[in-house]
């Protein structure tokens, strides 16, 4: 039999907030995280605005030694993880620590650090590149460098499908824990990547926003958007087996319900344009929780306002959810913190999470009117506030990735 999964601690660095209680302070206000790039000069660039990170201190998360062998997506990581260990109230002395794993992703790991050994080769040649570039540098740094601060010795791996890289991070966890391979599991996502390369590289593609205006540049389901906004930022959660959790006197935020992955075998940027993929992993997510569509009240859609992923994206939930879809409120935070790529999905947990929580499903900022084709509710103009049983986070990922995961309300047996 599968075991039961819950959700013990979180952990964000975000664009509005560096911890999980200014993060949802912000999206209740309705916050915007977005604004005029500080990391580099966009004088000859199109893009001018991003989601920064603001005001971190690596060293005020880990040591100063530590951090220096860190690139920002693994301090983000790492920070992150911290937050959401410390929430959950775990010591891992009194721990098995082969029996807690990790399973953080990023979808690009530090495009920085290329950047500036590249421009050394250049100038100065090959023996003057940084002996760390390359652990600096790689994906899978993230999760191992969790795993070294907090001493988890288990399945430590990383999930790399692009955005949807956290959700899918998440899922295998669940599974791992689901399963037997492991009682504790640190899962979420991280990534750090406005920079030139980066920058440049989504402008070529034409798939950011090239709006100066931070209330109208992220836009999901408006008429009127133009691409996405270049986000960063870590979202970590601990996922538990349900009677660990229970005998250590844990708090539980929610329960893990289901969790569907597909893929669309049709594009390696756009999604399948009759919503297939998208559609199929949530079915899979909805028939594991053994629930019917309709009883699902919240999705938190990937929602990335470019103009193929919100289209698609809705026709796939009307395909998954039928004459339900009418009802259920759909919004995307990436409204408020532009575009987290591979920590997306785990930001986007955590919201999923504090939302069934409270029972407030925050707005769409910034979308005024969806376009005609984009016909669901959106919760555009204001938040909700209702009572919510299971909640669904959706991510997809170049290269026709789709995950999804749904929560529960937490209720004792």
């Amino acid at each position: 039999m599968k075991r039961r999964v819950v959700v013990t601690g979180l952990g964000a660095v975000t664009p509005i907030g560096n911890n999980v209680a200014d993060f949802w302070a912000g999206i209740r206000e309705g916050k915007v995280g977005i604004s005029e790039i500080t990391k580099f000069d966009t004088s000859d660039y199109k893009v001018k605005i991003a989601a920064e990170v603001k005001d971190f201190v690596a060293k005020e998360h880990m040591d100063f030694k530590a951090a220096k062998r860190m690139e920002p997506f693994s301090q983000y990581a790492v920070a992150a993880a911290k937050e959401a260990y410390a929430d959950a109230g775990i010591d891992i002395e009194k721990e098995d620590p082969f029996r807690a794993g990790v399973i953080v992703g990023s979808g690009i790991g530090s495009l920085q650090q290329v950047e500036s050994n590249y421009t050394k080769i250049v100038e100065k040649g090959p023996n003057k590149v940084n002996p760390l570039m390359v652990p600096l540098m790689i994906s899978n740094m993230a999760a191992g460098n969790i795993s070294i601060q907090l001493g988890f010795r288990g399945k430590c791996t990383n999930v790399v499908t692009a955005c949807a890289s956290g959700t899918h991070c998440i899922g295998d966890a669940f599974r791992a824990i689901q399963y037997g391979d492991a009682d504790i599991m640190i899962a979420g996502g991280t990534e750090s990547c406005i920079c030139p390369s980066g920058v440049a590289g989504f402008t070529a593609l034409t798939a950011l926003s090239q709006s100066t205006d931070p209330m109208r540049a992220s836009i999901p389901f408006d008429k009127d958007r133009d691409g996405f906004v270049l986000g960063e930022g870590a979202g970590v959660v601990i996922l538990e087996e349900l009677e660990h959790a229970k005998a250590r006197g844990a708090k539980i935020y929610a329960e893990v319900a289901g969790y569907g992955a597909t893929a669309d075998a049709y594009h390696i940027t756009s999604p399948i344009e009759d919503g297939s993929g998208a559609a199929r992993a949530m079915e899979l997510a909805v028939e594991e929780a053994g629930v019917k569509p309709e009883e699902v009240e919240y999705i938190n859609a990937h929602g990335t306002s470019t103009h193929h992923n919100d289209l698609f994206e809705t026709r796939a939930i009307r395909k998954a959810f039928g004459e339900a879809a009418d009802n259920v409120i759909v919004n995307s935070t990436k409204s408020m913190i532009g575009h987290l790529l591979g920590a997306a999905g785990g930001v986007e947990f955590v919201t999923c999470v504090k939302s069934v929580e409270e029972g407030f499903i925050h707005q769409t900022v910034g979308t005024t009117e969806a376009d005609p084709e984009c016909d669901l509710n959106y919760a555009i103009g204001a938040p909700i506030e209702k009572p919510i049983h299971y909640a669904m986070s959706n991510s997809l990922g170049f290269g026709g990735h789709n995950a999804t995961i749904l929560i529960r309300k937490y209720v004792e047996d």
